[in-house]
């Protein structure tokens, strides 16, 4: 059994380790509070670019296949780019391994050749381990990243589309439902498919200059947006799950301490009961000896 010093110096560690994860706790929700407040922001220009591309989309004459967009062009699929976004750090949760999981059996599924384009050290190191080819790796970008910052994983995937090295492309991160709730989400980046619940549905307008050279400007602007907007729900995401992470840390901490505490006021109970008896039995023997 443990001595009352081990007891106690097991109680300050258990006690500093509370406080240290519930610093934590407090840090990830005023994080959270803005990443939150800038994923809602961001939400209502890209619904925009996206009714704007629609009705683009809708109202474009047909055309010949050489002349369609090359982000719009459809091709035989034969391999696939998937942008991945992972924390850089851990202490959220099963956030990192489930995203990780969730994209590897997206690629066993669809039993294509497959490259990783991943933002974030939690998913480049597990492709990295798993053998995956990763073509771009970008770390470091901080709990507030600027649109720029992520413009250049899109630059990379685009490349690599114009360029038939993949033939689809797929956005794989964190979707923010709620601070409970963070659901891995992947969906069609490229070819670029305007969403015909977002289109005009007939109305025309006059576009200046011409709508074939609107749409070459917004499509890629498009994919960068899209990209920047999942950005935006997996930091809310992290921050989430990290404040959740810790609370859960904070919580078992306490609990540790209420149990050691118990097991400390016990064993101090029965080494007083000791020495009690002991000095009761050791008067009785001096009374005897008299």
């Amino acid at each position: 059994m443990a001595t009352l010093r081990q007891i106690r110096r097991r109680i300050r560690t258990v006690e500093n380790t509370a406080k240290v994860t519930k610093a934590m706790e407090l840090v990830a929700a005023s994080k959270m509070r803005r990443a939150q407040a800038r994923a809602l922001a961001g939400r209502p220009y890209a619904e925009k670019m996206r009714s704007v591309l629609a009705s683009l989309a809708e109202t474009l004459p047909l055309q010949e296949p050489e002349a369609v967009h090359p982000l719009m062009r459809r091709r035989q699929v034969q391999a696939i780019d998937i942008i991945l976004i992972t924390p850089d750090r851990g202490l959220c949760g099963g956030l990192p391994a489930g995203l990780n999981r969730h994209t590897a059996s997206f690629i066993v599924e669809r039993q294509l050749p497959a490259r990783l384009i991943c933002l974030g050290r939690k998913g480049r190191d597990f492709f990295h381990r798993a053998g995956m080819e990763v073509v771009a790796e970008f770390v470091g970008l901080g709990d507030y990243p600027s649109y720029e910052d992520v413009r250049p994983a899109a630059r990379v995937a685009m490349e690599d589309y114009i360029h038939g090295l993949a033939d689809e492309v797929y956005l794989s991160y964190a979707l923010f439902i709620s601070t409970m709730v963070q659901r891995p989400h992947i969906f069609k980046l490229l070819p670029v498919e305007p969403p015909a619940e977002a289109a005009t549905w007939g109305v025309d307008y006059i576009y200046e200059p011409s709508r074939e050279d609107i749409m070459a400007e917004l499509l890629p602007r498009y994919v960068e947006r899209q990209l920047y907007e999942a950005v935006l729900e997996a930091i809310a995401s992290e921050q989430s799950a990290r404040m959740v992470a810790m609370r859960s840390a904070t919580d078992n901490a306490n609990d540790m301490i209420r149990e050691l505490t118990l097991t400390y006021n016990k064993a101090r109970q029965e080494s007083i009961t000791k020495e009690l008896l002991e000095l009761t039995g050791g008067a009785e023997v001096l009374r005897e000896e008299r």
